[in-house]
């Protein structure tokens, strides 16, 4: 497994798409949330899947993500991902909450491992390598995530202390 910074993000999206219905997929349809489709297809469904997600990735690729890396097994498929978001001038960010909008913000998103990998740590070495990549430049490691997700305890028991609820997410910081 290495992980792997990606350049060009859009040139992955076809591959990304597949990902990240992987995790639908393993998550049950819990993640991602999809909260902006009223009828969220069924996990069986990858062209219903692809058509509500792929423009959303397409503007996150495009216009979100700082830096985007890829865990990649031996057979060179995405096994992980995780992207950073630190440049907020300019970015219509709607889910970062005013208080923490400042130059020192570094977000961990698109954090996601293959539900084929669960347990195995890698979930874990890919945080690590966000936190310090972030750290690295200066900024403080933020996630703002939904408080029912599985992902908001990982997050605690790997050192993230709740800052505040704020409209339909919980906001937590790695001090």
């Amino acid at each position: 497994m290495r992980i792997e910074r990606v350049d060009e993000p859009l040139s992955l999206k076809d591959e990304l798409v597949r990902f990240v219905f992987r995790v639908y997929q393993g998550t049950g349809g819990a993640y991602p949330a999809l909260e902006w489709v009223e009828d969220k297809p069924s996990t069986d469904d990858f062209e219903g899947f692809r058509e509500v997600y792929e423009p959303f990735l397409e503007f996150r690729l495009r216009d979100e993500l700082d830096e985007l890396y890829v865990l990649r097994d031996d057979e060179g498929k995405i096994a992980g991902t995780v992207a950073l978001v630190y440049n907020l001038e300019g970015k219509d960010v709607w889910w970062v909450p005013d208080e923490i909008k400042d130059e020192r913000t570094g977000l961990v998103e698109f954090f996601m491992v293959d539900p084929a990998y669960k347990g195995r740590g890698y979930g874990s070495r890919l945080l690590e390598f966000a936190i310090q990549r972030l750290r690295e430049l200066g900024k403080v490691p933020y996630v703002i995530t939904f408080p029912e997700l599985e992902a908001y305890s990982y997050y605690i028991r790997k050192g993230f202390t709740k800052v505040m609820d704020y409209k339909e997410f919980v906001v937590l910081k790695k001090e």
